[in-house]
């Protein structure tokens, strides 16, 4: 299911989890990894200290490289590495359109001090800009769960959540693991003088239509299936969901549909991203 897996590195001890993660997820593949390290050549800091200090950026970021690489041998998994310079945003994202990846894996925190770019914003930005799919994990000491059994899967039927759905039902095909279908009703986003019964019950019937229509879906490929509308706030609702149902992984678009029945805005995606316990996989509509 996928080929080439591009994976970010930054030499930070707490990333070490992800990193093996994204190597049992290769493996399983059989998938090339490229390992990456941006130095940020971009801050004020660093070009005022002029070449010396850039260049002890790059020969940094091959020592990091060559490290992860070598976790990568432990695993079986073929690799090569690149180190580059520029914003690391935007570098990643340029990396993983020219390098013909199919997957970006990063940690959604990492090192402090001028070779940091693992912080939410940058992970965020990844995660709005990139053509291809980005798999997030916070960084911490227990490994995750691999090969996934089960999938949450929010989805209020716009194209983008659809598009989540169709990645989510491969993987969950390929893994012969089950899915657990959530739309989730956004009271507040109503304001107290538009909610009523009426609005409340349209908006729930529209969420029972598009999980429907998935888990009828995924009964339709052989997969294990069951389908659940909640209401409240998105983001909260959905890691809420990841704990009822004991979900090894979450696959969600980045944009949901607009006016009063979003659901799946960036923001939702960016929170859950950063508050879920497990690993998030977010897909950009083509």
């Amino acid at each position: 299911m996928y080929d080439s897996i591009l994976l970010p590195v930054d030499g930070s001890d707490h990333a070490e989890i992800v990193q093996r993660h994204a190597a049992e997820l290769a493996q399983w593949a059989d998938a090339t990894v490229e390992l990456l390290y941006v130095a940020d050549t971009t801050r004020d800091s660093v070009t005022v200290l002029g070449d010396d200090v850039i260049d002890a950026l790059v020969r940094y970021g091959e020592e990091v490289v060559a490290e992860a690489g070598e976790a990568l041998d432990s695993h079986g998994v073929d690799y090569r590495t690149a180190v580059v310079q520029g914003r690391p945003a935007e570098a990643i994202v340029e990396q993983a359109a020219e390098g013909d990846h199919d997957l970006v894996v990063m940690p959604t925190h990492g090192r402090t001090g001028v070779s940091r770019f693992f912080l939410g914003s940058v992970t965020e930005s990844v995660v709005r800009d990139a053509d291809v799919p980005v798999l997030t994990a916070r960084s911490r000491d227990e490994r995750y769960d691999f090969p996934y059994e089960r999938l949450l899967v929010p989805t209020d039927g716009s194209a983008t959540a659809n598009a989540a759905v169709d990645h989510a039902l491969d993987l969950a095909e390929s893994m012969d693991a089950a899915v657990d279908v959530l739309s989730v009703v956004n009271e507040a986003s109503l304001g107290l003088d538009t909610r009523s019964t009426v609005i409340l019950d349209e908006l729930e019937a529209q969420a029972d239509e598009a999980v429907g229509d998935v888990v009828a879906r995924a009964e339709g490929l052989g997969i294990e299936a069951r389908g659940h509308v909640a209401r409240g706030s998105p983001p909260e609702a959905i890691t809420a969901r990841v704990d009822t149902v004991d979900a090894d992984a979450v696959v969600m678009g980045t944009t949901g549909r607009s006016g009063l029945d979003r659901v799946l805005l960036g923001s939702v995606t960016e929170r859950t991203v950063r508050s879920a316990d497990v690993p998030v996989l977010t897909v950009r509509e083509e």
